[in-house]
């Protein structure tokens, strides 16, 4: 089943998608309301290193337990497959209590065996959509066996000091970053917006993301 016919069955997928249409349609009006800092977009106080080079950085700080990271997810899968060449995404899973920590590790069991793009998606419609608790450990196998993958190299993974690591390392990211909400989105490692800032919520976030990759490109020294 491809993506946008899963999609399709969730209710709340197709109300964010509607939300998206309006948004497009409304396009030209979005852009005439400039950007403005300290409501639609803050700049961190402390500015952070990127990790790609010569790539503007798009971060998104999220868990698979937060319901607005869910309904965002459809609009942002939408924007990755628009997104200038000159972009790298990540992701960075907060963790702001301890369900979120085992959905942490399930994110980069899924990342480290290169499935997190396929089932990212699917881990929120489980969650969000059918009240799958995939925070349980035992769940979260059950449930990844039944996508196909062996269950003893899951398992294995999750409970990996690689994993523990990676977690650790996203809490310090929280942290230096100051997250106080998700999904927050942190452009170049000096911008940050999210759905809550938005006028447009959710459907809006790639239109903001998209002007602050233009704003960050533009500051970045000519070569």
């Amino acid at each position: 089943m491809s993506n946008r016919s899963f999609f399709a069955t969730i209710p709340w997928v197709a109300r964010i998608a509607a939300a998206l249409g309006l948004a497009l349609a409304l396009l030209p009006a979005a852009w005439g309301q400039n950007m403005v800092e300290g409501k639609s977009y803050v700049q961190l106080k402390v500015p952070q290193n990127v990790e790609t080079g010569k790539n503007i950085e798009v971060i998104e700080f999220f868990s698979y337990g937060c319901p607005h990271c869910g309904e965002l997810e459809p609009v942002l899968q939408g924007w990755l497959k628009t997104k200038p060449a000159d972009v790298t995404f990540r992701r960075i899973p907060v963790m702001f209590q301890p369900r979120w920590e085992n959905l942490a590790k399930v994110y980069y069991t899924l990342d480290a065996l290169g499935e997190e793009a396929r089932l990212s998606p699917e881990v929120f419609a489980a969650i969000h959509g059918k009240g799958t608790p995939l925070w349980n450990e035992k769940d979260f196998f059950d449930w990844a066996a039944s996508k196909g993958l062996d269950r003893k190299k899951v398992e294995d993974l999750y409970n990996s000091f690689t994993i523990v690591g990676k977690v650790n390392r996203a809490k310090q990211m929280g942290q230096a970053y100051n997250i106080q909400s998700v999904p927050t989105m942190v452009i170049d490692g000096k911008y940050a917006t999210g759905p809550e800032r938005l006028q447009g919520g959710h459907a809006t976030v790639p239109i903001a993301v998209d002007a602050l990759i233009a704003k960050a490109r533009a500051e970045r020294p000519k070569s």
